[in-house]
């Protein structure tokens, strides 16, 4: 019963930790497409800014699937 709980445990933490980073990621790169859309001589500025919003975004899922190998490990 416990080695249960824990992988649904698991598996929310990673189901969870990707829903929100993953729309967040879809709306980021939506505004730099149209911010780079209106502004063409920004494209460097804007570029360098969604790659390390995006990777900030990208650390929160593995963070997720983090939690989620040390959940397994107690099984």
């Amino acid at each position: 019963m416990r080695s249960e709980i824990i992988a649904i445990a698991a598996a929310l933490a990673i189901g969870l930790s990707t829903i929100g980073p993953g729309i967040g990621q879809g709306l980021t790169a939506k505004g730099a497409m149209e911010s780079i859309a209106r502004q063409p001589d920004m494209v460097k500025d804007i570029r360098s800014t969604l790659i390390i919003s995006l990777a900030l975004m990208e650390a929160l899922t593995i963070y997720g699937l983090l939690i989620a190998f040390m959940l397994i490990a107690k099984i």
